[in-house]
């Protein structure tokens, strides 16, 4: 039995991910991290120990972080602390931090992606392929979520931004289109264009449990892997 934690235990996503795991055979949630001060702190819900003490992060051996970018890399400490994975699929990162995640993972096993949905991670794939083929055409990106997203553009957008570029496209971050209304969960769009003709590659995310799912299955992938930084690439074609 692979033991896992959960930080936002308490949020939309930290239960849906709780949720999801429990009903894995080879899982077992041992942990429900929470921010200081939280008012479920101390409670068993669920059958899960909600707790603010990152100490507790030993008690598991994967960590499901889906925070805050300083939150992140606080428990990140533990992790090394006590030699644990890690899936993290918190965005918003700066250079440093994200250095940190970069060196934290020569010494314990990270699955690090922006977006977890294997959907999303399709997505990734046919838009190399699709940025390698179509030369002399135009790219534009295109992404929507809700109001209460705190980083924009998003994660995926700039993910995107980066697999086109690397096909010698030159997208900068402030050309990413980034729209903020109600309650939108997830929509990213790519346009090829050229005077020919004009190709849209796009995904809609319905709910967040395309996240969590994908979060649990990063878990059960990393459970036997060596240190390293892993992408949802890896866990999804590559393993």
């Amino acid at each position: 039995m692979f033991n896992v934690g959960v930080t936002g235990a308490r949020g939309r996503m930290g239960q849906r991910i709780i949720r999801l795991a429990k009903e894995e055979e080879t899982l077992n949630v041992v942990l429900g991290l929470e921010k200081k001060g939280h008012p479920d702190i101390g409670k068993t819900i669920d059958g899960v120990i909600i707790t603010d003490s990152q100490d507790e992060i030993n008690s598991c051996d994967c960590l499901i972080d889906f925070s805050h970018p300083s939150a992140t890399i606080e428990n990140l400490e533990y992790l090394l602390k006590f030699k644990k994975c890690a899936v993290i699929g918190t965005t918003g990162f700066n250079k440093d931090q994200l250095n940190k995640i970069n060196e934290a993972s020569k010494v314990i096993p990270i699955v690090f992606s922006p977006n977890m949905s294997v959907g999303v991670n399709l997505l990734f794939r046919l838009i190399k392929d699709a940025a390698a083929t179509l030369n002399g055409y135009t790219a534009e990106i295109e992404e929507a979520h809700h109001i209460h997203k705190k980083d924009s553009p998003s994660g995926t957008a700039k993910r995107i931004m980066d697999v086109i570029n690397e096909q010698n496209f030159n997208i900068k971050v402030e050309e990413i289109k980034a729209i903020r209304d109600g309650e939108i969960i997830g929509d990213h769009k790519v346009v090829f264009d050229s005077i020919d003709d004009r190709i849209e590659i796009i995904h809609k995310a319905k709910n967040r449990d395309i996240f969590a799912k994908g979060a649990v299955i990063a878990a059960k992938w990393i459970a036997n892997k060596d240190k390293g930084l892993y992408s949802m690439d890896n866990v999804l074609f590559k393993s």
